[in-house]
């Protein structure tokens, strides 16, 4: 791969391109620690009807302490709000038993049963194999895919920030994943400009029409450069995203002025100990008024209180940009 210059990140951008944005829904909870499937159906509505895809048992879904029944109810309101609208849900498979890819079937199946894009996360015994085995897998499981008439089927490279078992592939491998023909996309979430750039140079050169899914949230203007999105930050006001996105695809440039308060938002929320940003959501969605309570599940890091006088003020930055004079 090229080294990478100004010249040619420059040369990458792509004014009014429309952007496919995907939203990685918070999943509230009770203050009993119980997931609050009224609040996620209320927020999934809430982000298809701002144009953007929702996005469930995603990391931003808390997936990882999810049982399956959980998942599967999930999966059920999800398909019961969106009847029929697009959604994606990941494909987690981290703590079951048995070879890997009847485990990653199994799991793409309830998906495509829910009408849903199955992702298919990465777990501790995919990530401890070397690039081709781990290529065989993808492999394996996108073929029963196309046996079963499925049209499309994402991957997701996602850094060990956000989970022990993630994994950032190399170069080789993220070709061959990309010339599988069943796998339409690629959620990258390393939070590293320079490796999501050069994935967009090597599906520029193999596969045009492969996605790369941005998942780095604290670079949200990686969609100038032909990233499309699946991102956690969405989740906080998915109609300001929206318009982010319709002021590029205008050629507006106010579309600067509101990435950069989504940029702001994304570099507080996201700041280490990055799971916490979960909370972070809760607290906003609060402050925006659409949760009662931002109390995440057992066990999840929290954000202090005083979060909350800094989120207020974004908020109100915000609702000034959809319901206010700008």
């Amino acid at each position: 791969m090229k080294t990478i210059t100004v010249e040619t990140v420059t040369a990458r951008i792509r004014p009014r391109r429309p952007i496919e944005g995907i939203s990685a829904v918070l999943l509230p909870f009770t203050a009993a620690g119980d997931p609050d499937y009224d609040a996620l159906a209320a927020h999934v509505a809430r982000t298809a009807g701002a144009g953007l895809v929702p996005a469930v048992n995603m990391d931003t879904g808390y997936v990882n302490v999810l049982s399956p029944i959980q998942r599967t109810e999930v999966l059920r309101v999800t398909r019961e709000v969106l009847a029929g609208q697009p959604f994606v849900a990941g494909v987690y498979v981290e703590g079951s038993e048995g070879p890997l890819v009847p485990r990653y079937r199994r799991a793409v199946e309830a998906v495509e049963a829910a009408g849903g894009t199955p992702i298919l996360f990465q777990c501790t015994d995919l990530s401890a194999l070397p690039g081709p085995e781990v290529v065989a897998v993808y492999r394996q499981v996108a073929a029963g895919c196309q046996r079963a008439g499925s049209q499309r089927l994402l991957a997701f490279e996602l850094g060990a920030q956000f989970a022990p078992f993630g994994r950032i592939y190399d170069l080789d491998t993220v070709r061959s994943i990309m010339e599988i023909e069943a796998i339409a996309g690629l959620k990258h979430s390393s939070l590293d400009r320079r490796l999501e750039w050069q994935r967009l140079a090597l599906r520029d050169q193999i596969r045009p029409d492969f996605k790369i899914y941005t998942g780095n949230d604290l670079a949200i203007d990686m969609v100038m450069y032909g990233s499309d999105y699946l991102l956690g930050l969405s989740t906080f006001s998915p109609p300001a995203f929206a318009l982010r996105d319709q002021l590029w695809a205008a050629g507006d440039a106010r579309f600067y002025l509101l990435n950069d308060l989504l940029q702001y938002l994304g570099c507080f929320a996201f700041r280490p100990p990055t799971p916490a940003y979960k909370h972070s959501a809760a607290q906003f969605l609060c402050l925006m008024g659409h949760l009662a309570g931002d109390t995440p599940p057992p066990g999840a890091p929290h954000r202090p209180a005083s979060d909350r006088d800094v989120l207020a003020g974004i908020a109100a930055r915000i609702q000034e940009w959809l319901h206010g004079p700008v």
